[in-house]
């Protein structure tokens, strides 16, 4: 009613907020995940590639690789993609950001939003199947009489441990990129809405 605000609701009181910067530490997050993505997926193919251990057992040498479990093989894969996914948009990223533009059309973020979906599920499910197999080879399953293959292979179980903990951190951060390419595409919908109301 008055300028001095008595008898207006503070809910149509406008709010300005600096959406470049904003903007600015968005990419830079996703830039950051991206390369780390990038980084840890190589790190964890490089790990569970090149590990092997042989044993002796009863005069004959069995070799222990991880073609022998194929959640490894799956695991190897998924980071191998998540790796070369991430290269490629993270070049998209650093392109935008040295050129200076924002935003996006909208089938281009529908694009990045559904890739950065299905490599997010690639990537949990393929953590969560080699972290069971993990599991079973390092606790066994007595009902079923699955020996502890950890206990013979300790070398190899141990780093296939720390290929499967990079591959967890590079699945986290692919859900939290998927999240932030989903805040992305959604802002593209809101933005002509907030240019028709008060608010």
């Amino acid at each position: 009613m008055s300028y001095l605000g008595v008898g207006v609701s503070p809910g149509i009181v406008p709010v300005y907020h600096n959406t470049k910067v904003f903007d600015k530490r968005i990419r830079i997050t996703e830039l950051v995940l991206r390369f780390l993505i990038l980084g840890l997926g190589v790190l964890a193919v490089m790990l569970i590639v090149t590990d092997s251990q042989v044993k002796e057992i009863f005069s004959f040498q069995k070799k222990a690789k991880f073609t022998d479990m194929k959640a490894l093989v799956f695991l190897v894969i998924a980071n191998g993609v998540a790796a070369g996914y991430s290269l490629i948009q993270g070049l998209r990223c650093v392109v935008s950001m040295v050129r200076g533009s924002v935003l996006f059309n909208k089938p281009l973020a529908w694009a990045i939003f559904s890739g950065d979906q299905v490599m997010a599920y690639i990537t949990v499910a393929a953590v969560a199947a080699a972290a069971q197999s993990a599991v079973f080879s390092k606790l066994g399953q007595p009902e079923l009489q699955w020996m502890k293959i950890c206990d013979m292979y300790g070398k190899f179980c141990n780093q296939v441990g720390e290929g499967i903990a990079s591959a967890f951190v590079v699945s986290v951060s692919m859900v939290v990129l998927s999240c932030i390419s989903a805040f992305t595409l959604f802002r593209l919908y809101g933005a002509n809405k907030n240019k028709s109301t008060s608010w």
